[in-house]
């Protein structure tokens, strides 16, 4: 009988995005679901991609897990709560992926250098394990240096956005790395110009 596991699906192509600043609004360490925000446009740039067929996969830093400002609940609670924001717009995320860990961090459970804090690429290579991504057919859209780098570390595009803290991050870049990506006003933007 022949083995139908998804290992032998066809890999296929993710939009993968940082969630803080490219989103929702990036108003420092969100604790709590009441503080999310989406950027406007994000929601249906998103529906954009779903109707695409395309999944959309979060990876986002979570930093203030390890440092105790929250928990890994409460992260599951914000989101829920994105999702519930997103289903305004008929879009959704396929799934999401944290790094709750950092080395300065108070929880000793999550007190560590680990492989999946971005600009490291441990969330990319886990989501492609697990939903059979082919990421050099995929993209990372962040408006940080670590989202571009860790997109570029395991293989995918990179494209930086303008939002939360694109600007900041595209008048530091070097030349070098600036050469590797494509940069756009807003995930909107982003969006539109990697679909065509």
């Amino acid at each position: 009988m022949p083995d139908t596991s998804k290992s032998n699906l066809k890999p296929n192509a993710a939009l993968f995005l940082d969630r803080d600043g490219t989103v929702n609004i990036d108003t420092g360490y969100i604790d709590s679901p009441e503080k999310l925000q989406l950027i406007p446009g994000a929601a249906e740039a998103i529906a954009r991609v779903n109707q695409a067929g395309v999944p959309v996969i979060i990876v986002t830093n979570q930093s203030g897990i390890a440092r105790g400002m929250y928990t890994e609940q409460t992260l599951k609670e914000i989101h829920h709560r994105m999702d519930e924001l997103l289903q305004e717009a008929d879009a959704h995320v396929d799934a999401y992926y944290h790094c709750p860990h950092h080395t300065e961090g108070i929880v000793p459970a999550y007190q560590q250098a680990c492989k999946c804090r971005k600009p490291e690429p441990g969330m990319f290579l886990t989501a492609a394990a697990e939903m059979n991504i082919d990421l050099s057919k995929s993209v990372m859209i962040g408006d940080k240096r670590s989202d571009l780098e860790a997109g570029l570390n395991a293989g995918c595009a990179a494209i930086l956005v303008r939002t939360g803290n694109g600007v900041k991050t595209e008048r530091a870049l070097d030349s070098s790395l600036k050469s590797n990506i494509s940069v756009e006003n807003s995930l909107v933007n982003a969006i539109e110009n990697w679909l065509k």
